[in-house]
């Protein structure tokens, strides 16, 4: 009589349900999570800057303060807008600023500030020079 070898055992681990479980759990959990980058474009106006541009400016001074706006109008000359957006991830609201000037005879006439900052924290302002009696 021929005898017949058995074949070796494997080795085959069970999961508990609960590793199991926790397994297919995570993996649905971390399957969603994607990561968003942070958006920024345009021109970024320090409220240092924005306080400086007044009425009767000229575009030289307006552009050494502020730099080159971001939407040159074609239509008209006399305007430039300085927008920003910064989108800091998925969920939270995206930060909007526009900075309107116009001029008249390369002169700034009027200012449209939305959103652009204007309040100079207190430790940056500029302190007043010590009078000596």
């Amino acid at each position: 009589m021929v005898q017949r070898r058995r074949p070796a055992p494997v080795f085959r681990p069970r999961l508990p349900g609960f590793a199991l479980l926790a397994i297919l759990l995570s993996t649905l959990v971390t399957s969603g999570c994607v990561y968003r980058m942070t958006v920024q474009q345009g021109n970024f106006l320090d409220a240092r800057q924005v306080v400086q541009v007044k009425e009767g400016m000229t575009r030289a001074q307006v552009r050494f303060l502020l730099g080159t706006p971001m939407l040159p109008d074609a239509f008209d000359r006399d305007r430039w807008d300085y927008l920003y957006y910064l989108k800091v991830g998925r969920l939270q609201k995206a930060e909007e600023q526009r900075l309107t000037i116009y001029f008249t005879d390369d002169k700034v006439t009027r200012i449209e500030n939305v959103g652009a900052p204007t309040e100079v924290p207190a430790s940056e302002a500029p302190t007043p020079a010590a009078t000596t009696p």
